[in-house]
C-alpha cells in the first residue's frame, strides 16, 4: 500500500501513531519559530489552530486536501484552496458529544454558582449555604441559537432535565426541528432563561452577540459559547452581565484564545470560562484526529472524501475538463 507524506500541525496521540503511520508518512509538527516547519513536500494536512492562507499555501506546492479536525474552517481561505485545487475537509461527527456535554457542563456549573461556591470554601469564609445562589433548570427555557448537530445533542439533554427548548436556525427547513422552532433571534433571547450558542463564525455572523442582542435577552438570563469566540463582543457581554441584565455566562470560546492572564472575564465569580477545550476529551481526541485522517488518506488515494468543505473541487478535479486540477 502506497504511503503519502502528511504534515500534521499538531503531535499524533501516541496510541494512535502505529495505525496512522500503516497509512502515511508522518511530517511534521513545525517548531516555535516556525510553525509550518516540515511542511514543504506534503501532500495533505491534519490542520488543527493554525491559519491556512495563501502564503501559507505557497509553501506547500504538492498539497492536495486540508482536513480540520473539528467542525470550523474558519482558519481555512476556503476561496485561495479552491482556486488552487486543494480539497478541505472538516470532522462534524466527530466533536459532537464532547462538545454538548461540555455545553451542558457549562450550563450546569453557572446555574449553580459552582466555581464561586468551591471558591469561599476554599478561603475559609463563613455563612456559606445562605450566601450561596443558584437556581434550578427544570422548567426553565433554552433556547439554542443555530440547531446543528452539537445544539440538537444539547436540547436533547436539556429536555431530560426537564427543561423546554426552543431553537432558531434560518439556515434549516422546519422538517430538521424536532423542537419548538423560532422565527426570530429576538423572539428567541426574550423568551430564553439560557442561551446557548452553536453557529459558524462567518462574516454575517461575526460579532451577532453584541449590545443590542444582549438587551434583548430575558433579564436574569445565563449565556453559553461553546462555538466561536468571534460570535460575541466580548466588552458587550461584561456590560451585560455588570449592569445586572446577563446573570452569568459560561464560555469555552473567547477572542483571543486563550484569554490573556488578567483579562477581565476570567476573575468574575459569574463567568466560567475554559480554553477551548469542549471537544477534548480522551474518546473526542480519537475521533476528531481519526476522521481528518481518513478524509486526508481518502483524498489522496483517488477516494471521494465524507466531509468536503468545497466539493466543487472534487467535481473538478474528476471532470476531465480542461484545466481541472
Amino acid at each position: 500500500m502506497a504511503h503519502f507524506p502528511v504534515w500534521f500541525e499538531r503531535e499524533v496521540i501516541p496510541e494512535l501513531a502505529d495505525t496512522i503511520d500503516r497509512q502515511i508518512d508522518r511530517l511534521g509538527p513545525g517548531t516555535d519559530l516556525d510553525p509550518y516547519s516540515g511542511s514543504e513536500e506534503t501532500l495533505g494536512v491534519v490542520a488543527s489552530s493554525l491559519v491556512y492562507d495563501n502564503e501559507v499555501m505557497d509553501r506547500m506546492p504538492r498539497v492536495e486536501v486540508i482536513a480540520r479536525t473539528g467542525i470550523g474552517v474558519d482558519l481555512v481561505d476556503i476561496d485561495a484552496a479552491t482556486k488552487r485545487g486543494v480539497v478541505v475537509c472538516n470532522t462534524p461527527d466527530a466533536p459532537t458529544v464532547s462538545t454538548a456535554e461540555h455545553a451542558m457542563a457549562l450550563m450546569l456549573s453557572v446555574s449553580k454558582n459552582i466555581l464561586e461556591s468551591a471558591r469561599r470554601l476554599r478561603s475559609g469564609e463563613s455563612d456559606l449555604y445562605a450566601r450561596h445562589q443558584a437556581i434550578e433548570l427544570d422548567g426553565k427555557t433554552l433556547g439554542l441559537v443555530g440547531f446543528g448537530r452539537i445544539a440538537r445533542r444539547v436540547a436533547i439533554l436539556s429536555a431530560a432535565l426537564g427543561m423546554a427548548v426552543v431553537a432558531y436556525d434560518p439556515y434549516l427547513s422546519s422538517k430538521s426541528f424536532f423542537i419548538e422552532r423560532v422565527d426570530s433571534l429576538h423572539s428567541l433571547l426574550g423568551r430564553s432563561d439560557i442561551v446557548s450558542v452553536h453557529v459558524p463564525l462567518t462574516e454575517e455572523s461575526r460579532g451577532m452577540f453584541g449590545s443590542e442582542a444582549f438587551a434583548a435577552m430575558k433579564p436574569g438570563s445565563i449565556f453559553i459559547n461553546t462555538a466561536r469566540g468571534g460570535l460575541v463582543d466580548q466588552q458587550a457581554l461584561i456590560e451585560g452581565i455588570d449592569r445586572g441584565h446577563v446573570r452569568s455566562a459560561g464560555l469555552d470560546v473567547t477572542d483571543p484564545e486563550p484569554l490573556p492572564s488578567g483579562h477581565p472575564l476570567l476573575n468574575r465569580p459569574d463567568v466560567v470560562v475554559t480554553p477551548h477545550v469542549g471537544s477534548g476529551t480522551y474518546e473526542g481526541k480519537r475521533r476528531i484526529f481519526m476522521t481528518a485522517v481518513a478524509e486526508v488518506v481518502a483524498v489522496l488515494r483517488g477516494e471521494r472524501p465524507d466531509h468536503m468543505v468545497n466539493p466543487e473541487v472534487w467535481d473538478r478535479r474528476h471532470s476531465g475538463h480542461p484545466g481541472s486540477a
